[in-house]
């Protein structure tokens, strides 16, 4: 599995006709909190994308604002998933492509068996834009909801809204 990389995520998103985005460029983040110090003052809603897992290899993203926490209890309520925990950075790697602290629905590019079922939270979907790093932290791409949602569709992913 090779790493992502804002490379292919421009590649990808060209090749759909996705090109009404913003990047910004800046030092490497770790955290939302960091990376939101870089993008201060651009329009967007901060997201945070987490991968997790089930029992049986079963993997999920979630993407929500970077403000909420994430409610674990309610999750495995609404979606009837069991035994719902933060995936290993191993298991990262090994879906997506991805570091840990780089997660972003552009990792599913890297997704072959197509495995990760994507869950956005009902509070953002409503948001014009959404902030992502596009798999290097030292970007973040402000892409319209809309084009996103083509890009998952593009790739076969077809993303469950739910209220967390």
């Amino acid at each position: 599995m090779t790493m992502g990389t804002y490379q292919q995520v421009k590649d990808a998103l060209k090749e759909m006709g996705i090109t009404d985005y913003n990047v910004i460029d800046h030092p490497a983040a770790h955290t939302t909190e960091e990376a939101d110090q870089y993008i201060e003052g651009h329009e967007g809603v901060r997201t945070k994308t987490m991968f997790l897992k089930g029992k049986k290899k079963k993997f999920f993203m979630v993407i929500m604002d970077d403000k909420k926490r994430m409610d674990f209890h309610r999750f495995t309520e609404l979606t009837g998933n069991k035994r719902v925990s933060m995936a290993s950075s191993d298991a990262l790697q090994e879906q997506l492509g991805l570091a840990p602290g780089i997660v972003s629905p552009f990792g599913l590019l890297n997704n072959e068996d197509h495995n990760v079922k994507v869950y956005f939270d009902k509070d953002i979907v409503d948001e014009p834009i959404q902030t992502f790093h596009p798999n290097e932290n030292t970007y973040t791409i402000f892409i319209k909801t809309e084009d996103l949602f083509k890009f998952l569709k593009e790739i076969d992913f077809e993303p469950e809204i739910i209220d967390l």
